[in-house]
């Protein structure tokens, strides 16, 4: 039985940085990966460009409870650390103003570099490794794997994801190893996902695209506004803008289960309603088909679907239909179409400086697999960057 110092539980994005972080401090590690191949979401992030971190990684941009823990990991491994970190390894970055990408626009420039510092580092790796049981032994910790396979480590860094793409092996199945060091799982839910909604509005405008202001309304309380884009499908809304208000309404749904979720959708945010108003009566004053009153406001197939919705309404009714169309939303997409997970190993039993466990030592825990849940735009990759190197600072 081969033995390490460390035990890195998961070779996406936060445990192949654990790696490099603890192979540079002379530490023996290896990488338990139950893929045959390392970084498998990491060629998938970004659209397969890799948005690998944002100008403006404040902790406002992660969800309510793990601001804490985010700000004290950046303060050691925040975005500057993040670029140097990759310039050394030979990959050069470039930014849209906001987000930070390679300039080859190729995830699998950024897998590349990491496999080679894993290489001169000589990080072991243990591919087609499940890791199905952890136990203590006198001098640390015996991990074993569904095939038979065993390891013994001084310390185990688990950072095996979330639920999202579990065909590409992030299926939250490291959570149980938490579990049974008693730490507590916050539900986890899709989030970053499409939506589904019970309107014939979004079939009959499958594929269409148009800018908008989308929000959130839980309890009758708006809770996040988006501009962006949206995109109507068969089965609801998608588009930038719905992913960017998703997290919130998924949460309401299908941890709370809530009833009575909506979103809110402007239509037309280029023009305030007034305007709108005036602009519609002085075309119904010229005597505008009810399918032409949006020419050049909506896109054509638009005015075809609010033929029958128009017929006999008032312009007050138009207007708010264009800029408050209310959505009633029933559920969400499942984790092969969620972006994240919102969820995960509950924060509190973690420490903010090292990101050991406070209820196991020398067991610590980086990625998504911790209720840490950033907005899209290289938040979330920065987060597995930054707590990935942390955690392997373990001593």
């Amino acid at each position: 039985m081969q033995k390490f110092d460390i035990a890195i539980l998961g070779g996406g994005a936060a445990g192949i940085i654990a790696a490099i972080s603890a192979g540079r401090k002379g530490k023996k590690v290896v990488i338990c990966e139950k893929m045959p191949q390392l970084g498998k979401k990491i060629l998938i992030s970004g659209a397969g460009r890799c948005n690998i971190s944002n100008h403006d990684l404040s902790e406002a941009h992660y969800n309510p409870e793990a601001r804490g823990i985010v700000k004290s990991v950046f303060s050691r491994f925040g975005r500057e650390r993040i670029e140097k970190f990759f310039n050394e390894l030979g990959l050069k970055l470039y930014s849209d103003g906001k987000r930070i990408f390679p300039v080859t626009n190729q995830a699998a420039s950024v897998l590349k570099v990491l496999e080679e510092e894993l290489k001169n580092l000589k990080i072991s790796i243990e591919f087609d490794f499940e890791v199905n049981h952890i136990a203590g032994s006198a001098n640390g910790f015996i991990v074993k794997s569904k095939s038979g396979k065993t390891i013994s480590c001084d310390s185990i860094v688990i950072t095996g994801g979330g639920k999202t793409y579990p065909s590409l092996g992030s299926d939250g199945s490291c959570y149980g190893l938490a579990k049974a060091f008693g730490h507590k799982i916050i539900e986890p839910v899709p989030s970053a996902v499409p939506l589904l909604a019970k309107d014939r509005f979004c079939h009959l405008l499958q594929g269409q695209k148009i800018q908008c202001i989308a929000k959130s309304i839980i309890d009758g309380k708006i809770q996040k506004e988006i501009e962006g884009e949206l995109l109507f499908t068969k089965y609801g809304l998608s588009g930038t803008a719905i992913l960017d208000i998703s997290e919130d309404i998924s949460i309401a749904i299908n941890r709370l289960g809530k009833i009575g979720v909506q979103v809110s959708i402007d239509m037309a945010p280029f023009i305030d309603k007034p305007s709108l108003k005036k602009e519609i009566e002085t075309r119904i004053s010229r005597h505008f088909a009810i399918e032409n009153l949006m020419i050049g406001i909506l896109p054509n197939k638009f005015s075809l679907v609010f033929r029958d919705l128009f017929k006999g309404a008032s312009v007050e009714k138009i207007v708010d239909m264009l800029k408050d169309k209310r959505f009633d939303i029933i559920g969400a997409k499942g984790w092969n179409e969620a972006e994240f997970t919102a969820g995960g190993l509950d924060i509190k039993d973690i420490k903010e400086g090292t990101l050991e466990s406070k209820l196991k030592k020398r067991v610590y825990f980086a990625g998504e697999i911790l209720n840490v849940n950033g907005e899209r735009g290289g938040y979330n990759l920065a987060w597995a960057w930054a707590s990935g190197f942390v955690a392997g600072l373990t001593e």
